[in-house]
């Protein structure tokens, strides 16, 4: 059975260095996504709305995981990759200092071999074992980023500005501008782990300036 680790096959991309901005090239990527906002007065670890998202995002990629190894022909089993986020603020650029007005759409990346059909299995499956939950939110779809600036924060996520501020500044003094949504990957889970050892990937997308 073929075997994928798509957080090792694209290693620059999923443990960048810690010490300084660096560019990359995002590949399109298929994802199960789900969209929402942050509730007034909650910071955005305790959304209960992105947990619930979380919930049902690790749900599906699990039941991806399974049916993908059991397929027929060309049964494939891969690592179910870590969580991401877009964050965005409607009307203005992303303000970072003000989380009750953030918008997100939490996701997970998937092999290509992912299809609309066997998602939509893993829907009507994972609507089964959890009718309580809204399946019908989540979608399957590319996301393709291209060049972006990134760099690992190690820490609580309310320490970010700072790395945040380097990646913009990095990318105004090498001739680029900002597009797209700052986007995060997280490497740990915060639940287990100590705020001070919480490894976060912070992207943003980039374009030549004209």
């Amino acid at each position: 059975m073929e075997k994928l680790d798509l957080r090792k096959q694209y290693k620059d991309l999923y443990q960048p260095s810690a010490k300084k901005v660096v560019l990359v090239e995002v590949p399109s990527f298929p994802f199960i996504m789900i969209d929402g906002q942050i509730e007034a007065g909650c910071a955005p670890e305790n959304s209960p709305s992105l947990q619930q998202a979380f919930e049902l995002l690790y749900g599906a990629a699990y039941t991806l995981k399974f049916a993908s190894k059991l397929r027929a022909e060309n049964p494939i089993d891969f690592k179910v990759m870590p969580l991401e986020a877009l964050w965005w603020t409607p009307g203005s650029d992303f303000d970072i200092q003000h989380p009750e007005t953030w918008h997100w759409t939490a996701m997970i990346p998937q092999p290509d071999h992912i299809n609309p059909a066997m998602f939509a299995e893993a829907q009507a499956q994972l609507k089964q074992k959890k009718p309580h939950l809204p399946v019908e939110k989540l979608r399957l779809e590319r996301f393709d980023e291209g060049l972006c600036v990134q760099i690992m924060h190690i820490g609580p996520y309310a320490d970010e500005p700072p790395n945040i501020a380097r990646m913009h500044t990095f990318a105004a003094e090498n001739g680029y501008w900002l597009r797209g949504k700052h986007h995060e990957i997280y490497l740990g889970d915060p639940r287990r782990t100590a705020p001070e050892r919480l490894k976060t990937v912070l992207r943003q997308p980039i374009a030549p300036a004209e």
